[in-house]
């Protein structure tokens, strides 16, 4: 696949490594490696990515691009979340196509997970 001129990394604000880690490993499998105090690398999530250091957070809110998910079990999924301690910003709702909902990870970031059940 050329990779030239394509989305190759995204890059997310957080104000705490430890329970972002823990927050993504968990719910989504993710895989991280450290580089230094104040950032570290994902993997396994579709796209590579990082977290940097930071006070500030992304939502659709403010403008942000809205990073979306896909499951085939938007409940199961829905409940996982929760159980890490994200929280449910906007609740299962049905648009054409799907349906979806909005959470929050543990830092007030902003993310929506679909499903087309």
């Amino acid at each position: 696949m050329d990779k030239h001129e394509k989305i190759n990394y995204v890059e997310f604000p957080t104000n705490d490594l430890a329970a972002t880690k823990t927050f993504f490993s968990g719910v989504f499998g993710w895989r991280f490696e450290d580089y230094g105090p104040d950032y570290c690398a994902f993997f396994g999530a579709g796209l590579d990515g990082g977290f940097f250091r930071s006070e500030l957070t992304v939502s659709t809110a403010k403008g942000s691009a809205l990073i979306v998910f896909f499951s085939q079990q938007l409940e199961q999924t829905m409940a996982k979340i929760e159980t890490a301690g994200g929280k449910i910003e906007k609740p299962i709702f049905s648009f054409p196509g799907g349906r979806r909902f909005h959470f929050l990870d543990p830092n007030g970031n902003e993310y929506a997970v679909w499903s087309d059940l």
